[in-house]
């Protein structure tokens, strides 16, 4: 039953994702649509998300105290993104994919899919530590995961350094973040409907993520799309490389016994959804991240009852 639950929030993002799909195929959404859906997710849900989430599971006291924790999930993603580097050079990924492969290969889906995953298999015990990874993982996305991406666009590379990189990684999403950080380091009360504005429009986060990654599936060749080093080395990067390093620090760095399990689990995640959407944002191969989002998100269901195994 409680795999079953777990299975229950992958099934309804694969609903979520063939609505779009079948809108997209009766002419509802059209690439205006889409592009509208994508920027309403960057530039205005997802930081009210962010807001909505980190402000109400999280105090100064809680965050100040499951700082130590921060280390493995920090440490973790970000040797999984050297093994990524070094899986590029080795297997010359196709040049203007790399900064995706890379951003799929090292960062996870830790909150439409995570959460309701780690909710379902340890309880409502389990939310402080899957924010906690969360803070890590979106760390990492939105400033390293989203400048690999912008290279991979048609527009001039810009080096890490410059302007319109620092306004790039400096995004509507991570500035929400980063608010939401000082609020709570500085115990500053924000009031009921601010809260719930940022609650309604980041529950539209999903629906309209998902939708999206419909309508880009159905403009998508399914049927020429080869299993070859470019979706293989995703695989290996999110199912085996990136959990077993959790797996590894955790022996180096002790943590609580439900921490790591959720660590674990979090790592184990399919491909982060919002990267086709900042794909699409930035002229990169947005279809190459709809369709390895499609594939991990269903290879879960097998991944997952192997996790729950492994970890009892």
């Amino acid at each position: 039953m409680e795999l079953l639950t777990a299975f229950g929030s992958i099934f309804s993002i694969v609903i979520m994702i063939s609505i779009g799909y079948f809108l997209t195929q009766k002419k509802w959404i059209d690439d205006s649509g889409a592009q509208l859906f994508s920027k309403i997710v960057i530039n205005v849900s997802l930081p009210a998300m962010m807001i909505n989430n980190l402000m109400n599971d999280f105090d100064r006291e809680k965050l100040l105290s499951l700082g130590r924790g921060l280390i493995v999930p920090f440490l973790s993603i970000a040797i999984t993104y050297l093994f990524g580097k070094i899986f590029i050079k080795i297997f010359n990924i196709t040049p203007n994919r790399r900064g995706s492969f890379l951003s799929m290969f090292f960062v996870s889906n830790t909150i439409f899919i995570g959460l309701p995953v780690n909710l379902a298999l340890f309880g409502p015990e389990s939310i402080p530590y899957v924010l906690l990874y969360y803070i890590a993982n979106t760390t990492f996305f939105w400033t390293i995961g989203v400048f690999e991406i912008s290279k991979d666009g048609k527009g001039e590379s810009k080096s890490f350094l410059s302007i319109t990189t620092i306004k790039r990684i400096f995004s509507p999403p991570l500035m929400g973040f980063i608010v939401a950080i000082i609020l709570i380091l500085l115990a500053i009360p924000v009031p009921k409907f601010i809260m719930d504005t940022c609650k309604y429009l980041g529950n539209t986060t999903t629906p309209l993520s998902m939708m999206f990654i419909g309508n880009t599936i159905y403009h998508v060749n399914l049927k020429g799309m080869r299993f070859d080093k470019n979706v293989w080395g995703i695989l290996l990067g999110r199912f085996i490389i990136s959990p077993l390093m959790v797996v590894l620090l955790c022996k180096v760095f002790p943590l609580p016994g439900l921490m790591t399990k959720v660590f674990i689990i979090q790592a184990a995640m399919p491909v982060m959804t919002n990267t086709a959407i900042v794909s699409k944002f930035y002229d990169a191969d947005y279809e190459y991240a709809a369709i390895m989002i499609t594939i991990t998100t269903i290879l879960s269901l097998f991944i997952i009852p192997i996790y729950k195994i492994l970890l009892q």
